[in-house]
């Protein structure tokens, strides 16, 4: 059996980009996996702009095509890193052909999406991944240690916020993450997404949610171009915004625990602001993305004259997950390392026929609360999540 996987990669400008960087990184920086990655196609449908990437990158050649980058047969692995009215059709397509899914987030863009997708990976026995990188920031596995342990007690509390600025100027143009027929989702989608999985992970399963959304500038110009981050050009016609630019939510948890959650794209001065903070019996936690390789930890140790929270770097290879492969202790990593650990995960899972966490059972809870909070804010009521499959 080969030890190694053709990957094919859909999408080539901002998420395309990290990702590329992390299929050429991994094997470099873990040596001893049992799978490793071959980049043997860059699938977008600009070919001279997915032709450059491909040669920028480092990948062996290009499609131009998704259909047939799903049927070739040195490819085992489809990378899916559109925006989300495509995530369905690629994935299921691509786990018919007997490939093996690795999704952006959020999963789908609809509910009835994200349980196609699942049905197409559990009867295709192929392993399907979501995305969700900051699962692999090493602080916050920390933080999940700390929580499975018991060294924080009970969970009552969790608090998130994930904050941007960069839609502010009203004059800023529709890019497709404005357009729900394309996006799905806003803010509440795109951001609020990344902080429901890891309130997922780390408190437990969120069982009843109540929210509000809000959009702030309804029409924005028409976008001209493009750029392979978050930026674009604007034309002179104008049209509709179509998704939320901020939305605030509460849970209530399986487990007790409470939870408040903001996220906006209009947070002056905040950049890429994720953070959050739990509090239990016996002790707190708080992270900060900015400041991505601390974690700030207060645990009860009898000592009342000098308690308080502790900053906790975390970058000991010998203590810390992940960051062994990298750098010595004190010498941190950054956001695209989170890429490459996830691809590291995704491989190892491959190897054993196993999909790894988040699962697409995982994207489909999370698109559940997603589709509760819309619910809500619609009705101003409490909703239960439909976890049903």
């Amino acid at each position: 059996m080969s030890n190694t996987i053709g990957v094919g990669l859909v999408g080539y400008k901002f998420m395309g980009k990290s990702h590329s960087n992390a299929y050429r990184q991994v094997a470099s920086f873990f040596p001893n996996l049992a799978l490793k990655p071959e980049m043997k196609a860059l699938c977008g449908r600009d070919e001279a702009g997915v032709k450059a990437a491909a040669e920028q990158f480092g990948w062996q050649g290009y499609e131009t095509d998704w259909k047939k980058l799903v049927a070739r047969s040195d490819i085992g692995l489809i990378d899916v890193s559109t925006p989300g009215d495509s995530h369905a059709a690629i994935a299921i397509a691509a786990a018919e052909n007997g490939k093996h899914v690795f999704c952006e987030k959020p999963l789908a863009n609809t509910l009835a999406e994200a349980r196609l997708m699942l049905a197409a990976v559990r009867k295709n026995n192929v392993v399907g991944m979501v995305n969700f990188n900051y699962r692999r920031v090493p602080a916050i596995q920390l933080a999940k240690s700390l929580i499975e342990s018991g060294r924080l007690g009970k969970i009552y509390h969790w608090r998130a916020v994930y904050l941007q600025d960069w839609i502010m100027d009203p004059n800023f143009p529709l890019v497709w993450r404005l357009q729900k027929d394309i996006a799905g989702a806003g803010t509440l989608g795109d951001l609020g997404a990344h902080i429901i999985d890891l309130a997922r992970m780390l408190v437990g399963e969120i069982t009843e949610v109540t929210g509000m959304t809000e959009t702030f500038i309804k029409q924005r110009p028409i976008q001209a171009a493009s750029d392979a981050g978050l930026g674009a050009t604007a034309g002179q016609e104008f049209g509709e915004v179509t998704v939320d630019d901020a939305a605030l939510f509460l849970t209530r948890f399986a487990n007790g625990a409470v939870g408040t959650f903001e996220v906006t794209r209009f947070a002056k001065g905040r950049a890429n602001y994720n953070s959050f903070e739990i509090n239990g019996s016996k002790g707190s936690i708080s992270f900060n993305l900015e400041r991505m390789n601390e974690l700030n930890v207060l645990l009860e140790d009898g000592q009342s004259d000098v308690e308080g929270f502790r900053n906790v770097l975390v970058t000991n290879g010998g203590a810390h997950k992940y960051v062994g492969a990298w750098w010595p202790a004190g010498h941190i990593i950054g956001w695209e390392h989170t890429f490459t650990h996830g691809v590291m995960d995704l491989l190892s899972g491959i190897a054993v026929g196993k999909s790894p966490d988040p699962t697409f059972e995982d994207g489909l809870r999370c698109q559940s609360v997603l589709d509760a909070i819309e619910a809500s804010a619609s009705s101003k009521q409490w909703v239960e999540p439909d976890y049903s499959e």
